[in-house]
């Protein structure tokens, strides 16, 4: 087992919209963790050799029929565990406490009054008291056998509670949220002094780490990589390019709905970095295919399938491939009850991202353990450049759902310079690394306008900017009107075809980020 999985925590996860949070702090003091969901099984918690073991929150009660529950067996592996939220209920409940519902709720800021500042509060509050986050409805009622209180609050007098002995630990708030100021602290309290891991995952080792394990899956093989010239598949090829050089090929498709410029923007920079690069232009495949077609999964299912076509057809060219490199993450898999261990970095492929079965590719994802901001960081650590690094996320349809209604040639050159616009503009003000996408939506619509004393009647033009952490929720960008006002006047005068462009000031949910 490689040293960078050998110091590592198990989270078990009872629902909580934070534990992936969890994990992020966790990996952030450089301590290997996964999560699991809270039935994986007693025999692949055991398999996974943690050091210590996290209880996530979760929105039930211990007492609702139908709650999540662990066998008491989880508890009896001899490494520390800490409960979170419900996963403290769970831990007095499964160790015969008592869980009732509070009497008043518990929700958002609170002050945590410390009883000793030592063990997982050490160094934590100054004179004892410390802000924390709270989220919940039920309470401790009694604790169970050889625990006792080390923290409260005015509403929850077990706000925090031990059993030294054991090391087992339960605290009702959340110490993975920015709202609780100390809670990183708490956690690494939890995973260096408490549990004895120490920091050996950082992206240095993971990238020699990963380039021995692919180049033993690969041997002499040829391997395929579908590149988009997002940040996932690029790193993602450039991590396997570093294990086998020539033997992975690169195939880029311009499917004809890409931003100004992006098909030799992607080529040009993966060729200085000597990528074996196969460029396809199949835009006109695509674009014939969507002529006439308005509704947005029809134009989604239209571009998926066509890639698919487009590149079986291409990775057959390529002779004797037998490995398929793609730049899935942990988030995608995390849903899975089907866990791998730390050195699957090659699988049987299995109809990923609706490719062919009869294609026989060996999957290889080598970033499959990672989480977004880690898959940058490993970008910077192979010196790969800032614009690919720290590219905002673009969907697989591309343009074609920013245009709503038909896509037409026409249509692209007006949304292209739009959305070059916006992007310019972005990156001038120093927000690009801010936001977590900004883009223009072409309307299906046409308004009056006035231009040089003439009246018009043209396109109108959305901007679309969200700030978020990972796409699940988002909120609308605080842009300054100034720089509204620059986009709009650029666009305006700058693109003809336009005499309108508004700004969408929509969070999701309820709106989705794409307009389509």
């Amino acid at each position: 087992m490689s040293d960078i999985h050998s110091e590592r925590i198990l989270i078990l996860d009872f629902g909580s919209q934070y534990t992936q949070l969890i994990a992020r702090r966790v990996r952030e003091a450089k301590v290997y963790c996964e999560i699991f969901p809270y039935n994986a099984g007693l025999e692949k918690v055991k398999a996974f050799k943690p050091k210590g073991l996290i209880l996530s929150g979760g929105p039930s009660s211990v007492y609702d029929a139908g709650a999540p529950v662990i066998d008491k067996a989880h508890l009896e592996l001899g490494v520390p565990v800490l409960g979170i939220c419900y996963g403290m209920q769970l831990l007095t409940h499964v160790l015969g406490g008592q869980v009732a519902k509070s009497t008043k709720r518990e929700f958002g800021r609170a002050d945590l009054n410390i009883h000793k500042n030592e063990g997982l509060f050490a160094g934590i509050g100054e004179s004892g008291k410390a802000t924390v986050w709270m989220s919940h409805g039920d309470r401790i009622e009694q604790m169970p056998e050889c625990f006792s209180a080390i923290a409260h609050t005015g509403n929850s007098p077990t706000a925090a509670m031990a059993d030294e002995k054991r090391k087992f630990y339960g605290v009702q708030f959340h110490p993975e949220v920015v709202h609780t100021p100390q809670g990183v602290e708490i956690l690494r309290n939890f995973v260096y002094t408490i549990c004895g891991c120490k920091p050996s995952w950082t992206m240095a080792s993971f990238v020699d780490y990963s380039v021995g394990e692919i180049r033993k899956a690969v041997g002499n093989k040829q391997a395929v990589c579908g590149l988009s010239g997002g940040v996932d598949s690029s790193v993602a090829a450039v991590l396997v390019h570093k294990a086998i050089g020539k033997q992975l090929t690169c195939i880029f498709v311009n499917n004809g709905v890409l931003r100004k410029d992006e098909a030799e923007k992607v080529q040009h920079s993966f060729k200085d970095m000597g990528l074996n690069l196969k460029y396809v232009d199949a835009s006109q495949e695509f674009l014939s295919r969507l002529t006439g077609v308005e509704d947005p999964e029809k134009k989604r299912k239209i571009i998926g399938n066509t890639f698919i076509e487009v590149f079986e057809r291409e990775a057959q060219a390529v002779g004797g491939a037998e490995f398929l490199v793609q730049g899935t993450l942990y988030p995608d898999v995390i849903e899975s009850v089907s866990f791998k261990g730390p050195s699957a970095i090659i699988k049987s492929h299995h109809n990923v991202g609706g490719l062919p079965e009869k294609m026989k590719l060996k999957l290889v994802e080598p970033l499959r353990e990672l989480f977004k901001d880690e898959v940058r960081a490993i970008g910077r650590e192979m010196q790969m450049p800032d614009d690919i690094i720290d590219r905002q996320p673009f969907p697989g349809p591309g343009l074609a759902i920013r245009i709503l209604g038909e896509v037409t040639e026409g249509r692209l050159r007006i949304l292209r310079e739009a959305d070059a616009i916006v992007i310019e503009e972005i990156k001038k003000a120093g927000l690009y690394k801010q936001i977590w996408q900004s883009f223009a939506v072409l309307l299906p619509i046409k308004t009056v306008g006035v231009m040089g004393d003439e009246r018009t009647y043209e396109n109108v033009v959305a901007i679309r900017a969200v700030t978020s952490q990972d796409g699940m929720t988002a909120d609308w960008a605080r842009i300054p009107y100034d720089l509204l006002g620059t986009m709009s006047n650029r666009i305006i005068n700058e693109v003809k075809g336009v005499n309108r462009v508004c700004f969408d000031i929509s969070s999701k949910p309820p709106s989705t980020i794409e307009w389509e």
